[in-house]
């Protein structure tokens, strides 16, 4: 296969980003290996291109089974060019409502094992001098929206890291990439959704609209995962990509619309900001 050709390894590509992202690949010539937590989703993805897809049944809060999962993949598919850490799941439920329990599992899924699959792909791209990490946040990875505190929260932290490790690893030629979409129509805000019941009285004027609306709209959002998948390859073809890519008229608008508060609130309190050094 031609060198221009690269090896994918995308987590959750039963559905919605990351099928399209895998889609997207598989069309454009690359393997893919795609992470599935179903055999009956393996066989589906193994279907899309029998030469090039590689399913790998695989939790990835399962973290102590990801070096021997990536390497089994790689002795099947290639060396990995580009890990794309998509799976994730949102979480809707006000701080107080939601248990610790249910924060633990957003942690774990959202953070935890995408930092697990980066240390089990990086001693090999470290070792080649080269790979891509994309990291799938979100615009909740900087702005907020009252009633996923926990989703958000876990996607700052992604972002967070994202911006460290590139730091960390541009001398050895890879690159890291934090991806946020704004809202594509996928199952993200339907069944995918994990929805904390409501319980306290006194949230209901802030709760109970974002919530009929955020189902309202679920199936009609704006963003198309298909053209997501094209931004990817571009992503990831580009010579100098940025640690930072928004995806969608309302994740910028949204996201100038708090860079444009910060700033005014930082010149607000410039002086008390800046009183706290030693005279």
């Amino acid at each position: 296969m031609a060198a221009a050709f690269k090896t994918f390894l995308i987590t959750g590509v039963s559905s919605g980003l990351g099928r399209a992202f895998a889609v997207g690949a598989l069309d454009a010539g690359h393997r893919v290996i795609g992470t599935v937590r179903r055999d009956r989703d393996a066989s589906t993805f193994a279907a899309l291109a029998p030469d090039r897809a590689y399913p790998l049944v695989l939790d990835v809060t399962n973290f102590d089974a990801l070096p021997a999962a990536v390497t089994a993949a790689e002795h099947q598919a290639g060396p990995i060019d580009v890990l794309v850490n998509n799976a994730g799941y949102g979480h809707e439920g006000v701080v107080e409502e939601s248990s610790i329990d249910d924060l633990q599992r957003q942690f774990a899924t959202n953070v935890f094992g995408p930092v697990a699959m980066i240390k089990a792909v990086l001693p090999g791209m470290r070792a080649r001098r080269r790979g891509h990490i994309v990291n799938v946040t979100s615009m909740g990875g900087f702005i907020t929206m009252p009633g996923i505190a926990f989703y958000c929260g876990s996607k700052f932290a992604l972002e967070g890291i994202s911006e460290a490790l590139g730091k960390e690893v541009a001398g050895f030629g890879i690159r890291v990439t934090a991806l946020a979409p704004g809202q594509f129509r996928t199952d993200w805000a339907g069944r995918s959704m994990d929805r904390t019941p409501r319980s306290i009285a006194d949230y209901d004027t802030v709760m109970d609209p974002i919530r009929a609306a955020r189902q309202a709209k679920s199936g009609n959002q704006p963003g198309d995962p298909t053209k997501a998948a094209q931004v990817l390859l571009a992503l990831v073809g580009a010579q100098n990509p940025p640690v930072r890519l928004l995806l969608g008229d309302d994740a910028l608008g949204l996201v100038e619309q708090k860079l444009d508060g910060m700033k005014a609130e930082i010149a607000a309190w410039d002086a008390l900001s800046r009183s706290t050094r030693f005279a």
